[in-house]
């Protein structure tokens, strides 16, 4: 059974950073993908960063939304088998629940699924990140 597990929100003042991680409990693909979205008051989801895995252990293509691109980072370690979200130089408009989701089968996805979120599998409980100005 698949358990996806968010953890390292909190609350920081605007220009704080903060790193996020997703324990992938049972969730072994190294080939899928695996993601961040978050709900913010004005979007009920947004895909923020996500990787298609390949190309070796932590390889793979990285998409980002343009919001948070030269922001954040995503790196995904198979050995622990997390995927953590470096987030720097955080907004006030960075403020929401975020969740960690995956899918094995994401290969022959649309570039415009993979943060989407519409196709995921598995998703997370969520984590709340609130940055005040």
């Amino acid at each position: 059974q698949v358990r996806l597990v968010e953890s390292g929100g909190g609350s920081v003042q605007a220009g704080g950073s903060l790193r996020l991680s997703c324990a992938a409990l049972g969730y072994t693909d190294t080939t899928g993908c695996m993601a961040w979205f978050r709900r913010t008051p004005d979007k009920e989801r947004e895909g923020v960063a996500a990787i298609v895995q390949g190309g070796g252990p932590g390889g793979g293509r990285r998409y980002y939304a343009d919001s948070v691109q030269g922001r954040f980072t995503l790196s995904r370690d198979n050995a622990e088998n997390t995927l953590d979200l470096q987030m720097n130089s955080l907004k006030p408009e960075d403020s929401g629940i975020y969740y960690c989701a995956a899918d094995p089968s994401c290969n022959n996805w649309y570039q415009g699924d993979i943060l989407s979120g519409s196709e995921y599998k598995y998703w997370g409980q969520g984590t709340q990140v609130t940055v005040s100005s």
